[in-house]
């Protein structure tokens, strides 16, 4: 989910019909209720045909891009691709500019921009050939579409909560606030209970310096009513002064993906600078949607 200009727009997958959606709204709660615009459908066959995950809406100068990965039936051949838009709209139509050459297998990119104007590419990869293990990676951008460099090594599933069913560093946002640089990544298996967030802190803003990125976590994980909560994104309240993270979590303790639904929480700042999640409150009954300014927590509905 982003803000822009008095909107909330929420980009997600429909990999049974292997389509891309957008839908608008006022409110964060009321991004549930919106019916969807479908900016981009996979095409029949090809490398980017099937399994269409976690698409990112982002603006980068005067167009719109979506950050999503796929695969043209096997896992292994999974990687990023970049749709830009044709026009201003968020909603309008895409077209598929290509694959962002990672070099190898890779999901949930997304891309931040550093006051001086830098563009950063993060994403989720096998360190090799095989699956087994998931870091985090970070490379230079040229432009929108094209990396300006290899990948660096950013973060490794080396701590227990980071390797729950099988060790996951994945899902990054980036969240950035008085000069201090944050990464929130899942964390474990995405199916598990177990899954969570964990958190990478760069107060230099040498972002190419693996050394200069401390970890913490985790830092937003299961209670014994809430279980799987993971891979967010941040957004601002309509008045611009509460901040808010989007995430989703399970309504079941067995492993799977099916029985996930997203949710809204209002998060603060520790005395030291640090973002501070706090807990996920229970699961509830979703707010109205014409509440302009909805405080606590709210269940996002998303349709199936």
């Amino acid at each position: 989910m982003i803000f822009h200009e008095g909107f909330y727009y929420y980009c997600e997958s429909k990999n049974h019909q292997r389509n891309i959606m957008i839908r608008k709204s006022r409110t964060i709660a009321g991004v549930g209720q919106d019916p969807a615009v479908c900016v981009w459908s996979a095409p029949a066959a090809g490398r980017n045909a099937n399994a269409i995950w976690a698409p990112e809406l982002h603006r980068l100068g005067n167009r719109w891009f979506i950050y999503y990965a796929a695969d043209d039936g096997r896992n292994k051949n999974h990687r990023m691709w970049v749709l830009e838009s044709q026009g201003d709209d968020p909603l309008g139509k895409y077209h598929c500019r290509g694959e962002i050459q990672t070099g190898g297998w890779s999901i949930d990119g997304t891309v931040f921009t550093q006051a001086d104007g830098r563009m950063f590419f993060i994403w989720s990869g096998w360190p090799g050939r095989r699956n087994g293990q998931q870091n985090l990676y970070i490379a230079p951008m040229q432009d929108p579409l094209t990396l300006a460099g290899p990948r660096m090594l950013l973060c490794t599933p080396d701590r227990p909560w980071e390797r729950s069913a099988m060790p996951i560093c994945e899902g990054p946002q980036v969240l950035q606030r008085n000069g201090n640089l944050f990464i929130v990544y899942s964390a474990s298996g995405s199916w598990t209970p177990d899954y969570c967030l964990g958190l990478l802190h760069n107060p230099t803003g040498d972002v190419m310096n693996p050394a200069a990125w401390q970890k913490h976590g985790p830092v937003f994980q299961k209670t014994e009513h809430v279980w799987g909560v993971g891979h967010c994104s941040f957004v601002k309240s309509l008045c611009q002064t509460e901040d808010w993270i989007i995430y989703h979590s399970k309504s079941a303790l067995q492993h799977g993906w099916k029985d996930r639904d997203v949710h809204a929480k209002r998060f603060t700042w520790t005395p030291e600078g640090l973002p501070d999640f706090g807990t996920p409150p229970p699961r509830g009954p979703a707010i109205s949607p014409t509440l302009a300014k909805p405080a606590g927590s709210c269940l996002i509905p998303i349709a199936a």
